[in-house]
């Protein structure tokens, strides 16, 4: 029997609303999530701009309320976090380990802009009587998701709340895994984090993790570096707007990492000009990560690959859900990642453009819209 709930329409040309849609029972390889809580990143503004009707949200939690028949290692009322960076487990990537990258499922590697119409995102869910895509084929801005059920990790720590599990699916799993997974930072190395907004906190929180002897964080803002010393940061450096490509803040690392350069650069700050900043913070055969998506056209100055310098630009810390996600809540359990101090505020559905506006304006670490009358803080 199909269920009626509201969700975050965003209509494709900038503007959103809180709309009633129609979710079928789920098919045989899918699940029907009651989603509980629901991580908002810059991701989501930006897919008010992708010139079509969708369900908004990509990072989610929840409990599942139907199962597909051929659904199998899940049942009813589990708790789960869900991941946008389905795999179909067959395809060249898939095979080759790269399940993020996987050629028929992922909605950026195969389908563009956060769908694959290949892959059933218009199946299942209705609005206003015709079939609306969701998000990453998620759609988590929702009181109830249709899924595949390869966009479902079960969640097994009693103590975690569910925004906090819900920030997992994507701005966590971004940070800690450009660290863990793409660069894998050695023990004892040095690593320099630019931004330190949610995604920059968690690559932070992973080189914690991989015991890096130095971590050194840059802002602009010091609100934000103080968080960053809390959630691991060894030192700081407070830069300033007109510091060209951060040329005079890569010197004050070099200054610290005996005028070398650091080991590890990882730039998380989305601006396009600082795409190759991380370059003039790493020593020779340094390595330096782009993490934020960068994807607009930028220049960079050769001499600053010298000498063997590697550059690579990851995409979602390179996921692979089943493994990385347990790992993530094991870490939560353990007490060495930080995940309910990270989130500044909750909201209603009906509070998201005032949620939207918190996180364009920099108020908060991260932002969580709740449902089902959990208490919004």
């Amino acid at each position: 029997m199909a269920i009626t709930c509201n969700a975050a329409i965003a209509h494709g040309d900038g503007s959103f609303s809180i709309q009633m849609i129609e979710v079928q029972d789920p098919q045989a390889d899918e699940i029907l999530v009651k989603v509980m809580a629901a991580g908002l990143c810059h991701t989501d503004h930006d897919s008010l701009n992708w010139g079509k009707p969708l369900i908004l949200g990509h990072e989610g939690a929840g409990i599942i309320e139907k199962l597909g028949a051929e659904v199998t290692g899940f049942s009813i009322g589990d708790s789960v976090i869900l991941n946008w960076a389905m795999h179909c487990g067959k395809c060249f990537q898939c095979l080759e380990g790269n399940e993020h990258l996987c050629e028929v499922a992922s909605p950026v590697a195969a389908g563009g802009n956060g769908y694959t119409p290949g892959h059933a995102a218009l199946l299942g869910t209705t609005y206003n009587g015709e079939p609306i895509l969701r998000s990453f084929n998620i759609g988590t801005i929702a009181e109830y998701t249709l899924v595949k059920a390869s966009a479902v990790v079960k969640n097994n720590s009693p103590a975690m709340s569910f925004p906090a599990a819900s920030i997992i699916s994507c701005g966590v799993m971004t940070g800690y895994g450009s660290v863990v997974n793409a660069a894998k930072v050695k023990p004892g190395s040095s690593v320099v984090v630019l931004g330190t907004g949610g995604v920059g906190l968690n690559v932070i929180q992973g080189a914690k993790i991989a015991n890096a002897g130095m971590i050194i964080a840059i802002d602009i803002n010091q609100n934000r570096l103080d968080m960053a010393v809390k959630f691991g940061a060894t030192h700081t450096i407070l830069a300033h707007r007109n510091d060209i490509g951060l040329l005079n803040a890569a010197q004050q690392v070099k200054t610290m990492t005996q005028n070398r350069g650091a080991d590890y650069a990882f730039e998380c700050t989305a601006i396009p000009e600082l795409g190759a900043a991380p370059l003039a913070m790493v020593r020779n055969a340094g390595t330096a990560v782009q993490v934020s998506g960068i994807e607009q056209d930028i220049t960079i100055d050769m001499r600053l690959f010298e000498w063997d310098k590697i550059y690579i630009n990851p995409l979602y810390g390179k996921c692979r859900p089943q493994i990385d996600f347990p790992q993530i809540v094991h870490h939560y359990e353990s007490g060495n990642l930080l995940l309910e101090e990270m989130i500044t505020r909750t909201y209603t559905i009906d509070d998201l453009d005032k949620a939207f506006d918190d996180m364009l304006k920099g108020r908060n670490a991260k932002g969580v819209i709740v449902f089902h009358q959990q208490d919004a803080i």
